[in-house]
């Protein structure tokens, strides 16, 4: 038996990335984005619609970060979702968290978040079913702490992720099994 929910967004678990810009006056803005992957390798896609600060900041700098949220950044991250930039240009101040300049691209590095992806904005698709801004990923850092023997250990990220049935979120920290290598078994 199963029961019918009335939801439509029921995928999970959803990524909980944190999107920086630089505004125009080059406060760093950052915003709370769920609606996000990996369009193709090297390639971020983000369902944001252009009402959004980040939006405006991406196509006017050309630029943007995505930074990975982590559970020790809850309050933080979420922050980021349910404040405006459009309403508040110092939200990231607000957040006592800190920044440095990226390597590649004119964006900020949330420097409390484990990883982060430095993207040059490559168009923004809009219509009825767009899926908003895509980038191309021009360099990735990690935090030393989440490194061993020169390899992310995702264990050690702590990354959330969001749950839209119940609006939670969920820490990721078990590896449970070998990609393209545990479904071996099943070949015949």
């Amino acid at each position: 038996m199963r029961t019918k929910l009335n939801i439509t967004e029921g995928i999970f678990p959803m990524p909980v990335l944190m999107v920086a810009t630089y505004n125009e006056d080059g406060n760093v803005n950052v915003m709370n984005a769920a609606w996000g992957t990996m369009q193709e390798r090297g390639n971020v896609v983000l369902n944001l619609t252009e009402t959004h600060k980040t939006v405006e900041n991406i196509k006017a700098r050309g630029a943007f970060t995505v930074s990975i949220a982590d559970a020790a950044h809850i309050a933080e991250a979420d922050y980021f979702g349910v404040e405006s930039g459009n309403d508040v240009s110092d939200k990231f101040a607000r957040s006592s968290l800190t920044s440095s300049k990226a390597e590649t691209v004119d964006a900020p590095v949330i420097n409390e978040f484990p990883i982060c992806l430095e993207c040059k904005f490559i168009e923004y698709q809009g219509g009825e079913y767009g899926c908003g801004v895509i980038g191309k990923v021009t360099n990735v850092t990690a935090k030393d702490s989440v490194i061993v023997n020169g390899r992310i250990d995702m264990s050690l990220v702590n990354a959330i992720a969001f749950d839209p049935y119940t609006h939670g979120y969920y820490k990721v920290t078990e590896r449970v099994g070998e990609a393209f290598k545990d479904g071996l078994k099943l070949k015949k």
